[in-house]
This record gives C-alpha cells, sequence and structure tokens, in this order.
C-alpha cells in the first residue's frame, strides 16, 4: 500500500520511485520472457537504425504468461489504482532496451501528445509504470524527469513534418524544442530515478522526460506499462493503430490475490 506521502509525492513531482518491489527471482523470470519474445518476428519488435539490436518490443503480455500476470500484480495494479482511478485497463505495454555499448537516445518528450494524435484519447487519465529489469544507474541511459513539469499540461500540441512512422510515434515526431525543455529545466530542474532491478517508477503522462544513450557496458531494459481510465477510451476517426501498439481489451483488471510469479507457479499445480 502507499503511503499518503508517496501519493502526495507522486502528484507533486509527476513520479514515484519504489525501490526493490519485485525480487530477484521474479526479474529473472521477466528477463527470460523478454529474451523469448525478442525472437518472436512481427511488427511487434522494433530495431534500432541498424536493424539488428532490438530498440522496443509491444505487446509482450499477449505472448509471454510472465507478463499478462504481472499486469495484475497488487503490487504494480494496486498503486496504479490508488494514483488513478479504481477501474483501469492497460492501455499500451512496451519494453524499451537499451543494449549495451549502443542504445539510443529518447528525445525530450510527453507521453500524452503521442497518443491525443494518434489515438485521440480524450485526457491525460493514464499512469506510467516502469519496471526496471535491470539495474539502473548514471552509466546506463536512466530515464531523466522533469519534475512538475506534468502540472502545466502540454507544452507541445503537434508532430513534426516528416515523421519517422505513421503507427509508431517516436519520441523524436513530438520532442521539445530546446528552448521549450531550457525553460521548464530552469524552473524545475532534472531528476533520474535509479535503483536495482525490480524496481518501479509510475509517472504521469504529461511529464517530461528523455534519456541519453547508453555508452556503458551495461544494458538497461524497461517494461512500461501503460494503464488507461476505461472512462478515457480513444475514438479513431480513421484506421486505428494495430492492436500491439493499442490494446483493444477494455475491461477492468482486477488484481491478483498473491504475486505474479506465485500465482502462474499456482496455476501449473
Amino acid at each position: 500500500m502507499l503511503s499518503e506521502d508517496q501519493i502526495n509525492r507522486y502528484h507533486e513531482e509527476g513520479f514515484l520511485l519504489v525501490e526493490s518491489a519485485l525480487n530477484t527471482t521474479e526479474v529473472a523470470a521477466l528477463r527470460a520472457a523478454f529474451e523469448r519474445d525478442c525472437e518472436v518476428p512481427g511488427p511487434q519488435r522494433i530495431t534500432e537504425d541498424d536493424g539488428v539490436a532490438v530498440r522496443a518490443v509491444y505487446a509482450s503480455h499477449q505472448r509471454q504468461p510472465e507478463y499478462a500476470a504481472l499486469l495484475r500484480d497488487p503490487r504494480v495494479l494496486g498503486p496504479v489504482r490508488r494514483l488513478l482511478t479504481e477501474d483501469v485497463y492497460p492501455y499500451q505495454f512496451k519494453i524499451n532496451a537499451k543494449p549495451a555499448f549502443g542504445g539510443e537516445r529518447w528525445s525530450w518528450h510527453q507521453d500524452y501528445i503521442a497518443w491525443r494524435i494518434a489515438d485521440n484519447l480524450p485526457a491525460p487519465r493514464q499512469i506510467n509504470v516502469g519496471v526496471f529489469l535491470d539495474d539502473v544507474d548514471e552509466f546506463n541511459g536512466p530515464v531523466i524527469f522533469v519534475p512538475g513539469s506534468h502540472r502545466a499540461g502540454l507544452v507541445r500540441d503537434d508532430r513534426r513534418e516528416g515523421a519517422k512512422s505513421e503507427l509508431h510515434l517516436d519520441p523524436d515526431d513530438i520532442a521539445l524544442t530546446a528552448e521549450q525543455l531550457a525553460d521548464l529545466v530552469a524552473a524545475h530542474g532534472m531528476t533520474s530515478p535509479k535503483g536495482p532491478a525490480g524496481s518501479l517508477v509510475f509517472f504521469s503522462p504529461e511529464i517530461v522526460h528523455g534519456s541519453a544513450p547508453n555508452m556503458s557496458p551495461f544494458p538497461r531494459r524497461l517494461l512500461i506499462a501503460t494503464y488507461n481510465d476505461i472512462t478515457n477510451l480513444p475514438s479513431w476517426t480513421g484506421e486505428p493503430r494495430p492492436e500491439h501498439v493499442v490494446l483493444r481489451e477494455t475491461r477492468p483488471l482486477v488484481p491478483l490475490e498473491e504475486p505474479f510469479l506465485a500465482s502462474l507457479e499456482g496455476a501449473a499445480r
């Protein structure tokens, strides 16, 4: 259960770090599931510019039972319901992989503008949950937040000309200008949540964030599950984005009674 102080801190700063929420056995199971999923061909797998290294994988919960159960783990879903609303569903599920010696940067951006543009999502009634699949430190390209930047709403409301893809909105397509970022940092500063694998970071869809390249010998794989209020559904006017990018199952999630791995092991017996 989150304390009142943690809840207030999330709403004030736009993010909340909970260190070592998952144990080493659970993290190992999630890593193994990620490795399996990277071998599954299809449009859900996004590569770096070299066409080989995996940059992101979408909708792994549709193929790997560990991730499907993780979405309902009480340590994850419980805080989500406290910070957002009781009835939520998974709007998007992805794993951003920054390989050692070459994981590329992610431009400064706010998530909600991408979803409003691409999916006509009515309001920023979402919460992101980042799960550290690796230890995150100052060397391997951690996510950097501008704390409190979510309280001012959207900094920009369009996408740049010549976007990389109509289906997958790259942060470059909605990146803040240098002037916009400098003004925000002057007002709010910057911070970068770090911690051991198994830590969770809950963050607002409107907080400004980005990350530097990973020049270290250590990978930085970050799972990001985005939960949306069931009363805040997309309303597409044209062809919707693929289901692996924008999930279609909108029934509210019910928390498991025990941690995800224990639940899976119990079901197998």
